[in-house]
Parts: structure tokens; C-alpha cells; sequence
């Protein structure tokens, strides 16, 4: 009796091929439904259409078209087991030993601009996945295939009689992972549209790369993401394959250019030219200017000992006179929204630099939340993206900041925000003058900022991501000519910080929010 297989597909690459190889060569009986079956028909490949195998026509408008017992029963009976035999027999049912389906497009169906609840509803399979899960549940006897791209090895392994119980078992698990999504998927979108919270966390996000190991060279790594967002949608237009500590750095390097817009598209274009230098999840040098090139060398201006070997973002075109800079010294990693042939030729003579475009639509409304894993579960909170609200900023002292104060106040707040707690920027006039980040006193980050802006210090301001426990730090800051800070207030001793701001003649806001980073 020639073998049977199941073919229904709404992704039609591959099918052709497949169905004509299986019955020409190895002369399976194909049953088909629907379009499936349409398509074989077109290409003179015989084909039995499931409602004569079954006898059953196709019901509700091709709702129910293979849920009969004359195909679950061929898929499911186990051919080793006496009784499932005879109950065949009874039933005049047939073995079925190959089943080829993968799912309606609902995943592509609710990524569509304003798609509406019934045409969403329509594209949830359920025929399909009753298929793939009486398959891949009776393995042990069938092969289930769920993806294009498992053909050419199942029919390689057919040629060469590699058809293994271990790689049936492996088809099993890919798909159930491949119904589990596709319920997720649905699940998720239900939930959102509704607005129902739900007590557990689900999520599905495929594999993208295998990394060569993570943090260190004893960690193994691996890289998850969608591919049409975020990092995932990157273009790595050249240099070394992306490691686990480059995309921590990027990630950091990201989410600090943000603040002053990115790219010339979406909802936030930028209104100046940026460049962030990142190091070890740290901005190191931050600065605007009226060019890309201006800004970026500001930049590296900022702590030009620590750009050596750092990432470099962003948030404009990268041209000529930028890519000059980007060369002037060894990085790891350069990300922007564009880069001009003129820059690319400049930055392809170090070849190992890498070199990544991230289209501004490609970090535009991303999930706003931030996930982390803890020994045995996950911490999930909101991004801390909240926009400047300057009209709740209180001026606690005498002196109040004079215009350019002001600007570089808000500038470094945006800073700020993005350097590890405890968390101190000096700034002035759009650039960065010296950062200190993740230490265990205030007072203690305080001192290497500072230090790292010396005698450029005079006349900037200090931004400091939580308030000041003793007035210590405002001390320290007058000594190095410091003339305005904020930081978000809320200490217990805020009245001593007030009282040296106005007794050394500094001018002090008080945020009313703090901007922790762990």
C-alpha cells in the first residue's frame, strides 16, 4: 500500500517541489485541501481533495474541513498496537505516515495597520493545529513538518534512509514549539486588544544567532530577538560578528542617543546633531552640536582616554567628516540611522570596526518594558523614558540659573539618567565634561566626575541622579567652580544642601523624580 501524506500549507514556498518529489519518486498518495490542494491540481501533481477521502464535504465556509475521524485516526493509530489496528480496519481508515502543515497568517494578519477583530478571529487555525498536534503527539510514527525550510533535509534524509526515531522526535518538539507560539501569539493579541492583565508572564522570541560566548570566554551566549525590531532589524554593514558585551553596549548606547531624538523620522525628529560614546554600559562622553561631526568630536573631547575601544551612537546621518573622526581612533562598534557611500568607504578601511544601521522606525514603539532575569524568575518594570517636565522643576535656592545654566541643566539631566547609580555628570554647553558612575557613595561620584572635568568644571553644572544625603557634595562641587545643580530632592537633610547652595552662591532645582539605573 503506497504511503499517504498530508499536505496543507498557507506558506506555499517549497510545496510544489516537495508534493511532486514525494509522490514521483516515492509514490506517496498526497491528500490536500483548499488551497493546498488547488495549487498541486495546477501543477498536474495527483492530489485526493480531503472531503472525497473522507467522504465529508468542507463546512461554515471551510471552518471544518480535515476534523473527521478517517484522518485523525490515520494520524494518530499507532501501528505497532493490536487494537489501534483492528479499530482501523473496523473503520476502513488509513495509515497517514507524513503531515506538512503550517498555520493560518495571524501573526501577519494583526501586524497590519487597523485590522479589525473579525478579520483576526478569521485567521486563527484550528484545523491546523489539531494536525500538528496529533502528528508531532504520534511521532513514533509520523513526521511532521511545520516550516519551508525542513523540506530539503527531510527529503535528503528520505533519499538515504536517515529517517531516524531521534529526528522524528526533534520534528515533535519544533512543532509544538511552533503551535505554542502561534497561541501565543493570539493569546497576547486578545489580551492587548481587551486590555485584560493576565497573572503570568508568556513570551515567545525566536533564536537569532548562537554568540561566541558571553560576557567572558567560559560564559556560552546566545542571542534572541524579533526579527523586525530593535537590534534585530540592525543592519551590520561590516566588521567582526557582534559579541554579548558590544550589545549591552549598544543597548546602552541607544537608549542615551534617544534623548535627543533619533533619525529624521518618527514622532521625535532630532532638533541637534548628537554622538554618544559608550564604555562598559557607561556613557563616557556625551555631547550636541550644530554637525555630526562637531558633536562627535565633542564627544570624544569629553574622556578621550575612555572612547579607546568604546560604542559609538548616533542620532544623524553619518557623512564624510563624522567618519573621519570615527577612524581617528580604535572602537568597537559605530550605530546611526544612516550612513552616506562617502562614509562607508572612509569606515571600510577598518575593516574590523563594526558597523551597524538602525533605521529609526526600528526602535520606535517597542514594548516600553525592561526585563530582567533574578535567580528563578524575572523582574519586568516600565522603561524610564518619562519625558522632561521642566514645569515641575523647583528652584530651591536664592540664585536662580541664568538661560545657558538652565539649557545645560536639562542637558545633563538627560545624561544623567543613563549612567549607572550612583550617577554624577558635569556638563556644559552641550558636552559632557566629566562622569562618574557606579559608586558606592554620591559623594564618592562626585569626586571622579570632577576630577575628570578639572579645570573645565568652572562655570558648568552637576547633575545627580538621586538627591544628596548630606550637603557634602555640593561642598565638593564649589570647590571645582560648579554654579548650578539638580538633582531630584526628597532628602531628609535637603535643607542643608539649600543652605551651602546659598551660602557659596550656586543655584539648585529639585526634579521632584530620581532616576535610579542598576
Amino acid at each position: 500500500m503506497s504511503p499517504i501524506a498530508l499536505l496543507s500549507v498557507s506558506n506555499k514556498q517549497g510545496l510544489v517541489p516537495l508534493a511532486r518529489c514525494l509522490s514521483e519518486e516515492y509514490g506517496y498518495q498526497i491528500i490536500s485541501s483548499g488551497g493546498t490542494a488547488k495549487t498541486l491540481q495546477s501543477e498536474k501533481i495527483p492530489v485526493t481533495r480531503v472531503a472525497d477521502y473522507t467522504g465529508a464535504s468542507e463546512i461554515l465556509g471551510g471552518r471544518v474541513k480535515t476534523l473527521h475521524p478517517k484522518i485523525h485516526g490515520g494520524i494518530l493509530a499507532r501501528r505497532e498496537d493490536p487494537f489501534h489496528k483492528s479499530e482501523l480496519e473496523k473503520e476502513g481508515i488509513q495509515q497517514i505516515d507524513l503531515v506538512v502543515v503550517n498555520l493560518y497568517p495571524f501573526k501577519e494578519t494583526i501586524s497590519k495597520q487597523n485590522v479589525n477583530w473579525e478579520d483576526a478571529i478569521e485567521n486563527i487555525d484550528i484545523g491546523g493545529p489539531t494536525l500538528i498536534r496529533a502528528a508531532a503527539k504520534n511521532h513514533h510514527d509520523v513526521i511532521i513538518l511545520t516550516r519551508p525550510d525542513q523540506y530539503k533535509t527531510f527529503l535528503n534524509k528520505l533519499s538515504n534512509g536517515e529517517i531516524t526515531h531521534k529526528y522524528k522526535r526533534e520534528l515533535s518538539i519544533n512543532a509544538f514549539e511552533h503551535t505554542a507560539e502561534y497561541d501565543l501569539n493570539i493569546y497576547k493579541w486578545m489580551s492587548q486588544r481587551e486590555e485584560l492583565n493576565s497573572s503570568d508572564w508568556n513570551q515567545s522570541v525566536p533564536l537569532k544567532q548562537s554568540l561566541r560566548y558571553g560576557e567572558n570566554p567560559h560564559q556560552k551566549a546566545d542571542w534572541y530577538s524579533f526579527s523586525n525590531r530593535g537590534w534585530g532589524n540592525a543592519i551590520q554593514l561590516q566588521g567582526k560578528e557582534l559579541s554579548t558585551n558590544n550589545l549591552l553596549d549598544l543597548e546602552s548606547a541607544i537608549s542615551t542617543i534617544k534623548e535627543f531624538g533619533y533619525g529624521e523620522s518618527g514622532e521625535k525628529p532630532y532638533i541637534n546633531k548628537a554622538a554618544v560614546v559608550i564604555k562598559h554600559c557607561n556613557p563616557c562622553g556625551v555631547a550636541i552640536a550644530e554637525s555630526g561631526s562637531l558633536a562627535l568630536k565633542k564627544a570624544l573631547e569629553s574622556d578621550r582616554m575612555s572612547a579607546f575601544g568604546g560604542i559609538v551612537a548616533l542620532n544623524s546621518c553619518v557623512q564624510e567628516n563624522t567618519a573621519i573622526e570615527l577612524t581617528s581612533l580604535f572602537l568597537e562598534c559605530v550605530v546611526a540611522p544612516d550612513f552616506d557611500e562617502d562614509s562607508k568607504k572612509i569606515l571600510a578601511k577598518k575593516q574590523n570596526l563594526r558597523v551597524l544601521q538602525l533605521r529609526p522606525e526600528s526602535i520606535n514603539n517597542l514594548d516600553e518594558k525592561h526585563i530582567r532575569s533574578i535567580a528563578g524568575g524575572l523582574l519586568i518594570q516600565d522603561i524610564d523614558n518619562q519625558e522632561l517636565e521642566i514645569s515641575n522643576w523647583e528652584i530651591v535656592t536664592q540664585s536662580k540659573p541664568k538661560p545657558q545654566e538652565l539649557e545645560d541643566l536639562k542637558f545633563a539631566w538627560k545624561v544623567v539618567r543613563h549612567i549607572k547609580s550612583n550617577a554624577i555628570s558635569i556638563a556644559s554647553k552641550g558636552q559632557s565634561l566629566g562622569i562618574g558612575a557606579g559608586q558606592m557613595n554620591r559623594v564618592g561620584s562626585a569626586k571622579l566626575a570632577l576630577e575628570a572635568a578639572g579645570q573645565k568644571a568652572s562655570g558648568a553644572v552637576l547633575a545627580s541622579d538621586g538627591f544628596f544625603p548630606f550637603d557634602d557634595t555640593v561642598r565638593l562641587a564649589a570647590e571645582y567652580g560648579i554654579t548650578s545643580i539638580i538633582q531630584p530632592g526628597g532628602s531628609i537633610k535637603d535643607k542643608e544642601s539649600i543652605y551651602a547652595c546659598n551660602e557659596l552662591n550656586i543655584s539648585m532645582i529639585f526634579t521632584g523624580i530620581r532616576h535610579f539605573l542598576h
